[in-house]
């Protein structure tokens, strides 16, 4: 019997159990886990792909860096073979010294340009560390 202004009873089964209780509505707390899951799997690809970045900047400084020794060494091996080369006496210093001047010139650029390439900041990690503070931000921390 109810009291009036008081919630009924639940009605007992035939075997006189309680139905067992409905399963939570599903509500922003429910779908947190696999929010986080979703957010982290995001960081891990960004992550990954800057990685994948700074791999090939390197793999680019280091080639420029093989070509200027290829160079240096091309223009130590021209110069020898220029002084040892049958031209005119008077031709032979300036053949010697043109081949010299031209392969150090370019080593001397390929040398510069993989300086500059390694010594620029690559950002390493920039994007997935700006997108963590937008996480850190927006869940209230």
């Amino acid at each position: 019997m109810t009291m009036p202004g008081s919630l009924p009873e639940p009605e007992a089964q035939a075997g006189g159990a309680l139905p067992p209780p409905a399963p939570p509505a599903p509500g922003p707390l429910t779908r947190l886990p696999a929010q986080l899951m979703e957010l982290l799997q995001t960081r891990i690809e960004l992550l990954s792909t800057e990685l994948e970045a700074e791999k090939l900047r390197l793999f680019g400084a280091l080639v420029q860096m093989l070509l200027a020794l290829l160079l240096a060494g091309g223009a130590l091996f021209m110069a020898s073979l220029a002084v040892l080369m049958f031209c005119p006496e008077a031709w032979r210093g300036w053949a010697a010294l043109g081949l010299m001047s031209a392969y150090a010139l370019l080593a001397a650029w390929a040398w510069r340009g993989a300086r500059a390439q390694l010594s620029r900041p690559s950002g390493l990690f920039a994007a997935t560390v700006a997108e963590l503070a937008r996480d850190r931000a927006s869940l209230g921390g």
